[in-house]
């Protein structure tokens, strides 16, 4: 998990600018807004401290393209700056137009202003408990929000100190503060309602920061639909700087997506049993309500929530009865806060313990509705198999990004939260007697006599309304549809029809923006080109061309390359091939770079003295003897012996060009890659064998660039993470760093050609550096020349080298890092895979030689065997010195050492070569 994350905000009506100052941060998340409107995340890599504007923009235009576009024709079909001056459109240039040019010049539509003189006071309750410095935050954004009919109030819960008041009389006298002095959050939630004065309950938590255009957003989905009666919002991360922040947006955070999403039953239709995962509705941090409601549904359930043994589930508990009772719930993301997130580890595991509050939601739904115990006992039981158990297996088979100390944790908290709803109903009473209610009155909430259901609405009519639109003006609301279960509305382009579409309204109207949602949706390659004249693939790169030069976004640019004083080692092991070798160093010594850097060769058997002759021929060479044999072994020396920043290791049989180095290493001005891997390309193909050995895969990985990080060695729960499809240490770039962090450390020994086990050495590597959660990149443009082996004899021994590694090397991860994929992908994988290559071969459907089929079925099955005889041979001739925290000359190019955080300057001499 790579943290720290830098979080800012990207609004695209303003120029893109490049973000500085980032040394440090192993990342950006941007979230992404037009006008206000969140799109979404793009997550941008950090180069030498900054991520620039061409960086943004070139993301932000391959991720969100169509996210703008459908943005800006909603926009557009409302804007009053399309109308003409209702005699002649000609006198107005944008009358009527939806061209993409006209669209990005157009300003964002006030959806609200159609109802400025009725709109709603909302009060703005936030509920607090001894957290005085997260509410001057909190109260800090309040008093910055877009609405002009306001009433804040802080309900402050059974708090010990006297913060919270002075804090709130002293610097925000415009907020109401009330104490509540019974203990539990839901009393404080309950206590706002009996306090507000507001026909709208907007609610959130100390810990948030809201954005300038919260209240506009939850008012815009009340007015829009009388029936709404609880709106939720989108929560996205206030920072990213620890690593408890990260792993809990890393597991799915508070965030809902960037779409609206309605939830309102059928009438007559009971509460699908998903529904009652009610945390897909949203979170309490974020959450509004028409007051009226609550004499309905009833108050918050005090027996639920934080203060109580339940420890949650009061704001699910509450979208469940709202929808229950047949009104409509709407996720609204324009309804956008900022979450702050706990900093600190046992934080973050108290939090999700909490998480167990579930059941007791659960378990009350169960008491309170008879009709939905089924559906309380089968979702129950699907989280617990599907949720919890599943993840826990999982995370037990193999090391998974999310802790498995925090899925037990969570795992625990449902035994908890299965018992903890009794306890909670006692202890609400208990403080009943003791504080009385907060009214006169009791607080009226659902206990088990009722079962509000959506078949207690009306029905409305069966008759559909059929309504028309014209886009050359602006759209306005769709009326006059009471009674009406449905509407069908035409749609027409300058009097001519282009189709139209269903609505389900319910007898309610169309507003505004809705009816430009619909249209979009449903026509938008048609707003592009209304004449239907053009190719759709000219339509959408005229259209994104347009948008590229309205806002001046740059989209290519030459990479920032790693400072030349950052030095570089490249390791070159040998064995018995002096011509190989002296071809390899020469073409090392001809690179187009000013770096200085180093030439280690690796000589792994000294005692022939073939290599010696080329020792001399290259008196600037750093020579290393390492008699033990085994690929391994000699990479290994060369690393220890390296004084580089960043290490390379290729073989002795490879050709590299000109530029090759600095093409190599270009990818790691991104400090969160610590690896990058370069193609590798026959340097001919003269024999049967040679042509052979590229069919059966080559060691090139294609012409395309791409990065894989941990998410990556997660995507796969039940079979290997695929590392060997990301090229080898034959043409491969380190930090030296990755050597000396203990998640990581030197290649094993045990792996690799010149050990009985054959290859793998370089795929166990790539496995650590993903497990522990870095990057690895593949860049095709840094290719080196392969010579392939040119008789049937040598081809034949390295497929059987390789069968026998591949083995090798998932037995590893499953011995030394308890990772049952390996042992699966060994036992099942395999034998899976030779027999359908067999059938394929059978059938006709593949030429790939049944020979060299049962040639890797006896490599895979001697490798077991060859595994262990390594690990003999390794335990005689004994491991190599583990490397020491290394000292870096460039900070810019040096990710840090999670474990230790060690890192210094060198200042030790290379030689240098222009």
């Amino acid at each position: 998990m790579l943290f720290p994350i830098k979080v800012v905000d990207i609004e695209l009506s303003r120029p893109l600018n490049t973000f500085e100052g980032l040394e440090g941060y192993m990342g950006l998340w941007g979230l992404v807004r037009l006008h206000g409107v969140p799109l979404g995340y793009v997550k941008a890599p950090i180069s030498l401290g900054k991520c620039s504007a061409a960086t943004l923009g070139k993301l932000i235009l391959e991720d969100y393209s169509w996210a703008i576009v459908s943005q800006l024709l909603k926009n557009g079909l409302a804007s009053p700056e399309r109308a003409g001056d209702g005699t002649d459109k000609r006198s107005n240039p944008l009358a009527g137009s939806l061209a993409i040019e006209t669209l990005v010049t157009l300003p964002p539509v006030d959806f609200l202003a159609d109802y400025a003189d009725a709109l709603p006071l909302v009060t703005v309750a936030v509920c607090t408990r001894d957290r005085p410095e997260d509410m001057r935050r909190c109260l800090s954004a309040i008093s910055q929000l877009d609405y002009p009919k306001l009433d804040i109030l802080v309900v402050d819960n059974a708090s010990k100190t006297e913060a919270t008041q002075v804090l709130v009389e002293a610097d925000y006298p415009q907020v109401r503060y009330i104490k509540e002095p019974r203990p539990g959050l839901d009393w404080a939630r309950n206590r706002a309602i009996l306090e507000a004065k507001g026909e709208i309950i907007a609610y959130t938590d100390d810990d948030v920061v809201v954005d300038a255009g919260w209240v506009r957003g939850l008012v815009q989905a009340f007015l829009e639909s009388p029936d709404v009666m609880a709106v939720t919002g989108l929560v996205v991360p206030y920072e990213l700087e620890t690593e408890a922040q990260t792993l809990f947006e890393d597991y799915g955070g508070f965030g809902r997506g960037f779409q609206q999403k309605r939830y309102r039953l059928a009438p007559g239709q009971s509460l699908p049993w998903q529904w009652l995962g009610a945390g897909q509705f949203g979170t309490g941090a974020n959450m509004a309500y028409r007051k009226s409601v609550f004499e309905t549904v009833g108050y918050f359930d005090p027996a639920l929530d934080v203060g109580t043994v339940t420890n949650g589930g009061g704001d699910l508990d509450m979208f469940v009865r709202v929808i229950r009772s047949g009104y409509t719930l709407v996720y609204e993301p324009t309804m956008l806060i900022r979450h702050r997130h706990r900093r600190e580890y046992a934080q973050l595991k108290r939090q999700l313990s909490y998480n167990g509050s579930l059941y007791a939601l659960w378990l009350k739904h169960a008491i309170a509705f008879p009709r939905q115990r089924m559906a309380c006992l089968i979702v129950g039981l699907w989280w617990m198999f599907y949720w919890n158990i599943r993840r826990l297996i999982v995370a037990t088979l193999h090391r998974t990004r999310f802790p498995r100390e925090l899925i037990l944790v969570e795992l625990l908290g449902a035994f908890k939260g299965i018992t903890a709803y009794p306890k909670a109903i006692k202890r609400a009473k208990e403080i009943v007697q003791q504080h009385g209610w907060q009214t006169d009155e009791p607080i009226p909430i659902p206990t088990g006599t009722s079962d509000h259901t959506a078949d207690l609405q009306s029905l409305p009519s069966t008759a559909v309304a059929v309504r028309t639109i014209e886009l050359s003006e602006p759209l306005q609301p769709l009326r006059g549809l009471a009674g009406y279960k449905s509407a069908q509305v035409f749609v027409s382009w300058k009097n001519s029809p282009l189709g139209s579409f269903f609505y389900f309204s319910h007898g309610q109207d169309i507003e505004k923006r809705t009816l430009c949602q619909q249209v979009v949706d449903h026509f938008v390659a048609k707003l592009l080109d209304p004449s239907q004249k053009n190719a759709w693939d000219s339509v959408w790169a005229k259209t994104v061309d347009s948008m590229t030069r309205h806002y001046g976004w740059v989209t290519t640019e030459d990479p920032t390359p790693i400072p030349d004083a950052v030095p570089v080692s490249v390791i070159v092991g040998t064995f018995d091939r002096p011509d190989d070798l002296r071809n390899c160093v020469h073409h090392l010594q001809s690179q187009q770079t000013h770096r200085p850097y180093e030439i280690v060769v690796v000589d792994n058997h000294p005692q022939s003295q073939l290599s010696t002759s080329v020792k001399a021929e290259f008196p600037n060479l750093v020579w290393v003897e390492e008699p033990r044999q085994g690929v391994a072994y000699a990479r290994n020396a060369g690393i220890n012996a390296s004084k580089g920043d960043i290490l390379i290791t290729i073989d002795d049989d490879v050709t590299v060009p000109a530029d090759w180095l600095e093409k190599l290493i270009a990818p790691m001005a991104n400090p969160d890659v610590m690896v990058v891997a370069g193609n590798i390309l026959p340097i001919e193909l003269e024999t049967e064998s040679q042509q052979a050995f590229e069919f059966y895969g080559g060691l090139g990985r294609g012409f395309g660039a791409f990065t894989v990080d941990g998410q990556w060695y997660d995507l796969f729960p039940h079979k290997p993470s695929p590392v060997w499809d990301l090229g080898g240490t034959a043409n491969a770039a380190f930090r030296s760093t990755i050597f000396s962090d203990p998640e990581i450390g030197l290649m094993d020994e045990a792996l690799g050609p010149g050990m009985p086990s054959g290859v793998g050495e370089d795929s166990y590597l790539f496995y650590k550096v993903i497990k522990a959660g870095y990057k690895i990149a593949y860049e095709p443009k840094a290719f080196v020349w392969h010579r392939h082996r040119r008789t049937q004899a040598a081809l034949r021994k390295q497929i059987y080298n390789y069968s026998k590694g591949h083995v090798a090397h998932n037995l590893t991860t499953w011995l030394k890092d308890s990772d049952w994929r390996g042992l699966a992908q060994v036992l099942l994988g395999l034998p899976l895979a030779h027999v359908y290559r067999i059938k394929e071969y059978l059938l006709r459907r593949s030429n790939y030689p049944i020979s060299l089929i049962l040639l890797e079925m006896r490599g895979n099955l001697a490798g077991p065997w060859s595994l262990w005889r390594s690990h003999v041979r390794v335990a005689k001739a004994g491991r190599s010195s583990p490397v020491l925290p290394k000292s870096v000359t460039s900070q810019s190019v040096a990710a840090p050492l999670r474990a230790s955080g060690l890192s210094k300057e060198s200042g030790l001499p290379l030689v240098s070569k222009s």
